[in-house]
């Protein structure tokens, strides 16, 4: 038996496709497969009911909890449905709007009451920390990747980024894990956002970055003016967005996880263009 902490009714489950790395979506539970997921997902029922009123975009909002029991021994959620396709899957046929958009959300989500909020740590894959503290291991990745990437250029873009200021103000909310796998669009317009595992109080920067991942050089104009983001911070965004496609590209390959190398070499080739 799954035991519950609220009251639930008896839903009918089909599954749907995702690029994800962690929740396995279910048409209507998002099931974890790690326990450190689970630890987030104690996270979101705290704060993303608090958060979804707050912001221009939908969100998951949770409906239920399920605990370990026999058979599985994660915790596990029920979410509202939100309809769309992930923008991987989905075509934005607006990038304006996107920018547009996605300036409008991250905005929102840094003008949030802080008070409480989580810092960065395991919970949300240390997003929004310092972006030194990624140094030793983005300059690992970029060693082990010698020959398949251009090591001049991408370590004289790293060293660019780690010497912006770093983020003086208070600590903002941030998703930590803006990309197109957690964009959900409708009729070719961004509709939701989803998977909120990173969410934190932390560096701006990191969802800044979504400029680099997801838009072209024009419509990342469109969203750092609309967001207001000052220099550094653009700058930090962008050694943010490399060391995420660092990362992906020394972890996996075209056989184990086509989709999201093939947004990592994106990623990496607008950052050094």
């Amino acid at each position: 038996m799954i035991s519950f902490h609220a009251p639930t009714p008896l839903w009918n489950i089909t599954t749907k496709p995702n690029s994800a790395l962690h929740p396995a979506l279910l048409r209507c539970a998002s099931q974890t497969r790690r326990e450190r997921t689970s630890r987030t997902l104690e996270k979101e029922h705290q704060w993303l009911p608090r958060l979804a009123p707050l912001l221009p975009l939908a969100i998951p909002v949770p409906l239920a909890e399920g605990m370990p029991a026999e058979g599985y021994p994660f915790a596990w959620s029920v979410y509202r449905w939100l309809t769309g396709d992930d923008a991987t899957m989905g075509r934005i046929t607006d990038l304006r709007q996107l920018a547009t958009g996605l300036a409008q959300f991250v905005a929102a989500l840094q003008r949030i009451d802080p008070t409480g909020g989580p810092s960065p740590g395991e919970h949300n894959f240390f997003r929004g920390v310092p972006l030194a503290r990624r140094d030793a291991s983005t300059r690992a990745v970029i060693a082990s990747l010698d020959g398949e990437i251009d090591v001049d250029a991408v370590t004289a873009a790293w060293e660019e980024a780690l010497r912006a200021p770093e983020w003086q103000r208070p600590p903002v909310w941030i998703h930590g894990d803006l990309d197109s796998r957690n964009l959900l669009v409708e009729n070719g317009r961004l509709s939701a956002i989803i998977d909120f595992g990173g969410l934190g109080l932390g560096d701006p920067a990191c969802d800044v970055m979504v400029a680099w991942k997801v838009l072209s050089a024009d419509t990342r104009d469109i969203f750092k003016t609309q967001l207001a983001v000052d220099e550094a911070t653009w700058v930090r965004s962008r050694g943010w967005a490399l060391s995420q496609a660092l990362m992906a590209l020394s972890y996996y390959t075209l056989e184990t996880n086509p989709v999201l190398v093939r947004e990592a070499q994106r990623w990496m080739a607008e950052v050094l263009c």
